[in-house]
């Protein structure tokens, strides 16, 4: 397998906070990442490492993150501006925070060719206009001249898509692109990315907390919590045969149509933590079958397949 993305121990903190511990991933060329968790579980600052857009207080204090053959977080300066949008694109999940409200929505998109390939304005408008029409936009002379707020948010959000897109970058990612949107827009959008993904052998890495978008989306999925990835493997060993007691707890939480309303759903105890990582497995307070260890010691990762680990003291006594 060509590797897309490799992330390779991977910490992010934010004013001294750890937010992320030792990520690592690998995403092969044109494969769909889904990585999910709870708001709080670092899946977004793990997103903005990759991206190389983390705010100004967030700093990754540990790691490499390789696209394709290239090494990002050694690039600086002029060199790291270039790369943007071509080694890694990045669809935000507000997009009227992330549009700038007094630029019309075609001049956002002709910029990005205006800046890296030093196309004529006149050009780079036309080329942003068809980029609207690739994402599924009709109309897309009306909305390439309006402002954001005179869109809706499924339109917003296709003029982001069309911005990350613009020029070609060998791995996209989406920070949970669609959970604003009502369910019909949301299928129309992920119906676009996929099209485009799969139209341009893009590597794609999805942020969600929405299992149900996981299973129509990714081939493969990492589960975090607490600032590290406690499971990851292909989707359907996943979502077949999950392993850390996190992981079954999500899925848990889907619910079953068939079931009556009052027993449909269930809920995971307790709250995500807050502060710096502690000791142990970081689910352990919320795992309702926690040991001995998992308060004082990391687990370590355990291999169930090719693909398919987690770390959890429960597993080598399950299998």
């Amino acid at each position: 397998m060509t590797a897309g993305l490799r992330v390779d121990g991977v910490s992010v903190a934010y004013d001294g906070v750890q937010a992320v511990t030792d990520a690592c991933l690998e995403v092969g060329r044109g494969r769909v990442l889904a990585i999910v968790g709870e708001s709080g579980s670092g899946k977004t600052s793990l997103a903005l490492a990759i991206a190389r857009l983390l705010p100004t207080n967030g700093r990754l204090i540990s790691g490499s993150i390789d696209v394709g053959d290239v090494e990002v977080t050694g690039l600086a300066g002029a060199e790291l501006r270039r790369s943007r949008g071509r080694l890694v694109g990045y669809i935000a999940q507000d997009a009227m925070a992330a549009l700038n409200p007094v630029m019309r929505a075609g001049r956002q998109i002709a910029e990005v060719f205006e800046a890296h390939d030093g196309l004529a304005r006149t050009v780079a408008e036309r080329e942003a206009i068809e980029l609207l029409r690739q994402v599924g936009i009709h109309d897309s002379d009306r909305v390439a001249r309006a402002f954001p707020h005179q869109l809706s948010g499924g339109m917003r959000q296709r003029v982001m898509i069309a911005i990350a897109l613009a020029l070609r970058p060998k791995v996209l990612v989406a920070d949970e692109p669609t959970t604003a949107l009502d369910v019909t827009v949301q299928a129309e959008i992920l119906a676009v990315v996929k099209e485009l993904q799969r139209a341009h052998d893009v590597t794609l890495v999805w942020i969600t907390h929405d299992m149900g978008v996981v299973a129509e989306l990714a081939d493969d999925v990492a589960v975090m919590y607490g600032g590290r990835i406690v499971e990851r493997g292909a989707a359907g060993e996943v979502f077949g045969r999950p392993a850390h007691p996190y992981t079954q707890a999500l899925l848990s939480t889907i619910g079953d149509g068939s079931a009556p309303a009052k027993s449909r759903f269930s809920v995971i105890g307790g709250s995500p933590p807050s502060g710096p990582p502690a000791a142990g497995c970081p689910f352990h307070p919320r795992c309702s079958e926690a040991v001995g260890p998992c308060d004082t010691t990391m687990p370590p990762v355990s291999i169930m397949g090719a693909t398919h680990e987690a770390s959890c003291h429960l597993i080598p006594s399950r299998t």
